[in-house]
């Protein structure tokens, strides 16, 4: 189920790069029309979105790879939200240092980063049993 689930995000996200963008903006910054996204932002976030889906359809040791590094960005979004401010800033826009973060971000980043850990673990697990 998660596979399908990250396939299906996937090809969202490769077809929809700059609605995905729009949404981002509209959870996590309050002064989005204010900054300026990179040009080449909308290529990455497609990039993104094809190796998610060909992780979900293709290759296990991908897919494998992929839920692990999740697991680690979650420990890390987990443990130090603030840290994505600045990573997420300085890869989204030209002028990272003119963003302001929604208020709720911090919040939303942690449990973003349970629900990778947990999705990891999960994983982990399934592919133990295995």
């Amino acid at each position: 189920m998660l596979r399908q689930f990250l396939g299906a995000l996937g090809v969202l996200t490769t077809v929809a790069p700059d609605r995905i963008v729009e949404v981002f903006e509209t959870i996590a910054v309050e002064n989005a029309d204010e900054n300026t996204v990179h040009s080449w932002f909308g290529l990455l976030i497609r990039v993104e979105g094809v190796v998610l889906t060909l992780a979900a359809l293709c290759d296990s040791r991908l897919y494998a790879w992929l839920l692990n590094v999740t697991g680690i960005v979650g420990t890390v979004l987990l443990f130090v939200p603030r840290l994505y401010e600045q990573i997420a800033g300085a890869l989204v826009y030209e002028n990272p240092e003119s963003v302001e973060w929604n208020e709720r971000l911090t919040d939303g980043v942690r449990v973003i980063g349970a629900v990778y850990v947990l999705l990891a673990l999960l994983d982990r697990r399934r592919r133990n049993r295995a």
